[in-house]
């Protein structure tokens, strides 16, 4: 009897999936968060002392509302960075998948899965350029969900209208921007909340498509969303 080479099992992607979507509604409620206080800051007005930085290393001492916004937007923060850490867990166990389920190398290798959120230019095709090779190479026979389009254009959307902005302003200088257009910062919020909402529903397609083509003699997925 010729030994026969055993194929590699898929990977579990419930649990990932499941980190993934509630990180990513903890993300849109921190984002939420923030855009709640920035109206507040840009109803209660600007201070006669003026914003928080003014100038030459000159800080004025914080209100009341203006600490708070430091530790709203810390927390929202610290939630960002575990939406990241689930997200990337959630797709490195899906694009392992969709190889073991076409047998065809993944089009982007396994380093694009960080750079391809870091590097400049780059990161504004290439992470949406992974989901839709895992999704191509995984489930052949079906159309790439339309809300990937949602999701990534709202990430850009939020990318180019001000978040990009707010990681490399200090918290102060948001504070400021709360005073005087408020309008842009919430723009920026409006987009990444919903991009949030968009990503944990394609976290939903993407997984119950690929467990939809899990074979039968590995047993079916517990704790389906369909069933």
């Amino acid at each position: 009897m010729k030994d026969q080479i055993a194929q590699p099992a898929l990977r579990p992607v419930r649990g990932t999936a499941l980190c993934a979507v509630a990180a990513l509604v903890l993300v849109g409620a921190a984002w939420t968060a923030r855009a709640v206080w920035q109206i507040r800051l840009a109803a209660a007005g600007q201070p006669a002392s003026g914003p928080p930085d003014q100038g030459d290393g000159v800080h004025r001492p914080l209100t009341g509302l203006e600490d708070a916004y430091h530790i709203v937007s810390s927390l929202g923060d610290a939630a960002t960075v575990v939406c990241a850490i689930a997200f990337i867990t959630w797709l490195w166990r899906v694009r392992d998948n969709a190889y073991v389920l076409s047998g065809q190398r993944p089009r982007y290798s396994w380093p694009w899965i960080y750079l391809g959120w870091i590097i400049p230019i780059a990161n504004l095709w290439i992470p949406r350029g992974l989901v839709a090779d895992i999704h191509r190479t995984g489930v052949p026979d079906r159309p790439l969900p339309r809300v990937v389009n949602w999701w990534w254009a709202l990430w850009l959307v939020g990318l180019v209208s001000g978040v990009g902005l707010m990681y490399t302003d200090s918290k102060d200088e948001v504070i400021a921007r709360a005073y005087s257009d408020v309008g842009v910062l919430l723009a920026a919020d409006a987009a990444m909340v919903g991009a949030a909402v968009a990503g944990a529903l394609m976290v939903r397609a993407l997984t119950s498509a690929q467990e939809d083509r899990r074979p039968a003699t590995e047993g079916p997925a517990v704790g389906g969303w369909g069933q």
